[in-house]
């Protein structure tokens, strides 16, 4: 694989991208089983896995998805908590309940109940923490992540990052100060789909978000998240652009790991309905599809899912996953009853979604690296 272009980025693959007939062509269970039988699935084949001429043979597609899951990752979840530092957001998004126009109570942590937070997620059981804010780079920019990142450093085996995207050399500043992973979802990857959603601020803005992956990649960032929210637009068309924007960054960064993760819409205070719906059964198709088609990458379902989902997920295909989590500022300890930013569906606390795991023949992993051997 070659060493990442300089001038190239994923906006302007994407751009010039013819547009595909893929999603018109007639797939047949033949079509869906030759995908099956492939040790290197292409587009072609993730699309016929995604195709309603899969959904027959789903019960296969799971078995091949828990057959790669268990050779490339074994019995092993990953378990972590979000944080939700500042609620505080520069940008009108129509989904979020962050969003500028919406009337509710803005904070920002500062370093006391930043710690105090995280010394309430380290007593569950937590030993790795997903850091995110609402997208406001004056007061929650990287000012406020030089001051508070390396309080919480120390507590945690791992720290992610979930943010307003940055440019390359803040991202290196922020490897420096002990991130490990960032997470960036584009929501959309179909332009007039994500206008209509994203009204004002910086992230209009839809080439500088699609080429933050990049730039998490040129600053040398250990793990890259992506993901697509389901709902917004057509899924099967979303689906294929971020499996293509997968293979490229695999193959412009191969130093980087993956992760993928597919959230459903959810209510929330101002929130919309969603313009397309996917079912239970097309989002476990889509995570099956995933699975076979990118057997190393981590796959993600938060509490946003229903237990009685993600128990049957979990044995099958999904690698990591967040437990009693809380989607406001304060959310733990400071402030408990401020307004989410979404709501949850599995409120089950850390403790039962490990016994839980250990019912299904899984372990429980709270720890990605120690310390002592370095980072």
């Amino acid at each position: 694989m070659n060493q990442a272009s300089s001038h190239l980025t994923f906006s302007s693959v994407l751009a010039n991208l013819a547009q595909t007939d893929l999603l018109l062509t007639p797939y047949t269970a033949a079509d869906v089983r030759r995908a099956l039988q492939q040790s290197q699935p292409g587009l072609h084949d993730l699309m016929a896995l995604l195709s309603p001429a899969a959904t027959e043979l789903l019960p296969e597609l799971l078995h091949k998805a828990s057959q790669l899951t268990r050779q490339h990752f074994g019995a092993a979840r990953q378990l972590f908590a979000p944080l939700y530092m500042s609620n505080l957001c520069a940008n009108e998004c129509t989904y979020c309940g962050f969003s500028m126009s919406q009337a509710v109570k803005r904070r920002v942590l500062n370093s006391a109940e930043l710690l105090q937070e995280a010394q309430a997620v380290k007593a569950m059981g937590h030993d790795q923490l997903l850091l995110v804010a609402g997208e406001h780079e004056r007061k929650v920019g990287m000012a406020y992540f030089r001051q508070q990142i390396p309080l919480l450093r120390p507590l945690f085996s791992r720290l992610m990052l979930e943010v307003q995207p940055l440019a390359t050399d803040e991202y290196r500043e922020l490897k420096q100060l002990g991130i490990d992973t960032v997470l960036v979802y584009q929501e959309t990857y179909q332009p007039t789909a994500y206008q209509q959603y994203h009204l004002k601020g910086k992230k209009t803005d839809l080439s500088w978000r699609l080429d933050t992956p990049d730039r998490l990649g040129q600053a040398g960032i250990d793990k890259i998240g992506l993901g697509i929210l389901l709902g917004l637009a057509d899924w099967r068309t979303d689906a294929l652009r971020l499996a293509t924007h997968l293979r490229y960054l695999q193959q412009q960064y191969w130093h980087c790991q993956f992760s993928l993760a597919l959230p459903r819409l959810r209510p929330c205070s101002g929130g919309i309905t969603p313009a397309i719906e996917i079912s239970e059964q097309q989002l476990v198709q889509l995570y099956a599809a995933f699975r076979i088609f990118a057997p190393e990458v981590d796959l993600t379902l938060s509490t946003r899912e229903p237990a009685q989902l993600r128990d049957l997920l979990l044995p099958l295909m999904i690698t990591s996953l967040s437990a009693g989590s809380k989607t406001q500022p304060g959310g733990y300890q400071v402030a408990p009853q401020s307004l989410e930013q979404f709501s949850i569906d599995d409120d089950r606390s850390p403790a039962q979604m490990a016994l839980q795991l250990q019912k299904l023949a899984l372990q429980p992993v709270w720890t990605n690296w120690h310390p002592a051997l370095g980072r």
